[in-house]
């Protein structure tokens, strides 16, 4: 049966997924009530798990490294109490190959090579380089889809990872470029970079040692 996580370990690792979010982002990440959200954060502070910060105008919580700490610990117990984390190591073990059409799709849609330059920027001018790179996105969602799925029948807290890509591929196939890779919109890249960071939280890995 797929397990559902407490509002406290939830709140807690969204701040951990988005990385720096003000507190109703992180309350809708996971469909909580904003007030909830706001009450957990604070004893989080309290306790020196995660920190608010204000820069150019914005603002928002991130974790502190004893929150990580925190979150990890948390999201082990649940998925060792879920019984899934055979399960989920060899969903990650099948996303590394995705990732990697991913990085490289994102790089083809920032950068064209020329012959007298490889690092030359994209102008999204040759249509049939942009669909070739929207193609390799598709290849992908449709890749995601099974893995999401079983990852959301461990935990329900990894659901809509598929549903969030696609519909970001399906705006930049629509014509919105940003879609694909930019990090203020909820684009391919932004989601999927998510998911990473939630397999790696959940697993107790670290981002920097992967492949």
């Amino acid at each position: 049966m797929t397990r559902d996580s407490a509002p406290d370990l939830l709140v807690l690792h969204a701040v951990r997924v988005l990385g720096f979010a003000d507190t109703p982002e992180v309350a809708q990440r996971y469909g909580l009530d904003p007030d909830q959200a706001e009450e957990l954060l604070r004893d989080f502070e309290a306790r020196g798990w995660a920190g608010h910060s204000a820069f150019a105008g914005t603002g928002g919580w991130s974790l502190t490294e004893p929150g990580r700490a925190e979150n990890e610990r948390r999201l082990a117990a649940e998925l060792a109490d879920a019984g899934g984390a055979d399960e989920v190591r060899d969903v990650y073990r099948a996303f590394l190959p995705l990732n990697a059409l991913l990085l490289q799709a994102c790089t083809d849609w920032q950068l064209r090579p020329t012959a007298g330059d490889r690092l030359t920027v994209n102008d999204h001018r040759d249509a049939d380089w942009d669909a070739g790179v929207l193609h390799e996105l598709a290849c992908v969602s449709r890749a995601l889809t099974p893995l999401a799925d079983r990852l959301g029948s461990v935990l329900t807290r990894f659901r809509g990872y598929d549903a969030r890509f696609a519909a970001a591929l399906a705006r930049a196939r629509g014509g919105d470029n940003a879609w694909v890779d930019r990090t203020d919109v909820d684009s391919c890249h932004r989601v999927w970079f998510q998911l990473h960071e939630d397999l790696i939280a959940t697993l107790g890995l670290d981002r920097h040692a992967q492949p």
